[in-house]
């Protein structure tokens, strides 16, 4: 059996009981922070299948496919990071996680993928029926932990790795696990039994870095000072509400931008909100408050932008190799 992982910071913890009570309406009641935000999820763009046929051939690539899900292309590669394609990010169809935005193409409208990199084992990051589309032949990489279990599911081609450890791709393309603040269970049973990562992406045509799930902790200031500035940062925003849980695990707007500074982030695209409803803020609240917390910052909103599924983003960054 996998040792259990653990957060080598400080933070508050969570029991199955506090999850119960919470769920149940029995925890400590907690105020909106944008009492009047909408309860409206992210907006949706169609992805027409010839806009992706092809990664870029100069610069990157970036398509928000709905929660944490994301397509990279770039440096003649198509990555997918955390794909969830289901309609439930749950073990059963339970109605309160059924997706409420669809993904803005079909699986089956990408393009060949070379790799997916998965985060943790969270039904929200790994779906199985996403995968098991893919094909198990599929390049799967992942934090330690996950390889074993995979594998057992019938996927030939897995590679686990350590955070602040790197591999290539090809000659120009280095991806390397970054730390985070999180844990991970599919069952009742397996609680942290495997690890937790973001993943950070260094070509000479640019860089890009997501987060994973994450609450906030010392790893982000870490993460700026040994791997330098980075061009575009996928820096999760929602599912935070109640904080007495989620704070450990989950960052608020606020902190996102903190996190954004942190990491020396040139330009950054809010995920983790707005697909599923997860927590207790409502769907429209996290973009609201991620403009107000740039603007106290005297940051001007188009450099974090919490835009709609389906979005398409393409630049040329610094050369990082």
């Amino acid at each position: 059996m996998n040792p259990r992982f653990t957060n080598p910071w400080p933070h508050p913890q969570h029991r199955v009981l506090d999850i119960l009570r919470w769920k149940l309406g029995l925890g400590p009641g907690e105020r909106s922070h944008l009492p009047d935000a909408p309860d409206l999820p992210a907006s949706w763009i169609a992805l027409a299948p010839e806009r992706i046929a092809l990664p870029p051939p100069a610069g990157w690539r970036a398509v928000w496919l709905g929660h944490a899900s994301f397509l990279l292309q770039g440096c003649g590669v198509s990555l997918l990071i955390d794909p969830v394609f289901s309609d439930f990010c749950a073990p059963l169809p339970f109605p309160s996680l059924r997706r409420k935005v669809p993904p803005p193409c079909d699986l089956t409208d990408l393009p060949p993928i070379d790799a997916v990199l998965l985060t943790h084992s969270h039904y929200d990051h790994l779906d199985l029926p996403t995968l098991r589309i893919l094909g198990p032949s599929t390049r799967l990489w992942v934090p330690e932990g996950h390889a074993a279990w995979l594998r057992k599911k019938g996927f030939t081609a897995v590679e686990e790795v350590r955070w602040n450890e790197s591999f290539t791709l090809h000659p120009h393309l280095r991806i390397t696990a970054t730390p985070a603040q999180h844990f991970t269970a599919r069952s009742l049973h397996d609680r942290d039994r495997a690890h937790w990562c973001g993943w950070r992406i260094d070509s000479p045509q640019g860089s890009l870095w997501h987060a994973g799930d994450s609450g906030y902790c010392p790893a982000f200031r870490e993460i700026g000072e040994r791997h330098g500035p980075v061009d575009l940062g996928m820096i999760p925003i929602g599912a935070y509400q109640p904080r007495h849980i989620m704070q450990a695990m989950h960052l608020n707007p606020e902190e996102a931008v903190r996190v954004f500074l942190e990491t020396r982030c040139r330009h950054a695209i809010a995920i983790h909100w707005g697909t599923f409803r997860l927590t207790d803020e409502a769907l429209g609240e996290p973009p609201l408050w991620l403009e107000m917390a740039l603007r106290e910052k005297n940051l001007p909103a188009g450099i974090f932008t919490a835009g709609s599924v389906g979005a398409v983003h393409e630049f040329v960054g610094a050369s990082t190799t």
